[in-house]
């Protein structure tokens, strides 16, 4: 028994492909964008250098000693 679908059929969009057009920058993936206007000047400087971070090493996530590693790289130290 076949079931068949009465439906439009749209073309596939492959949104993996990286290519830009010439004469282009990159465009940044992020899943939010505007998460850092609301915070302290402190926690912004820490959250853009956790970015910042993440896309020089391209990780989506980052480890616990990683986000140490970045949070001494600002200057932060134990008393």
């Amino acid at each position: 028994m076949s079931t068949t679908f009465a439906s439009a059929v749209e073309p596939f969009i492959d949104r993996r492909n990286y290519s830009q057009p010439p004469g282009t920058a990159p465009r940044e993936r992020r899943q939010f964008t505007n998460s850092h206007e609301e915070l302290s000047p402190d926690a912004r400087e820490l959250a853009q250098a956790i970015d910042s971070y993440k896309l020089m090493h391209r990780r989506r996530f980052i480890t616990y000693e990683e986000m140490l590693a970045v949070v001494k790289s600002l200057g932060y130290h134990r008393d």
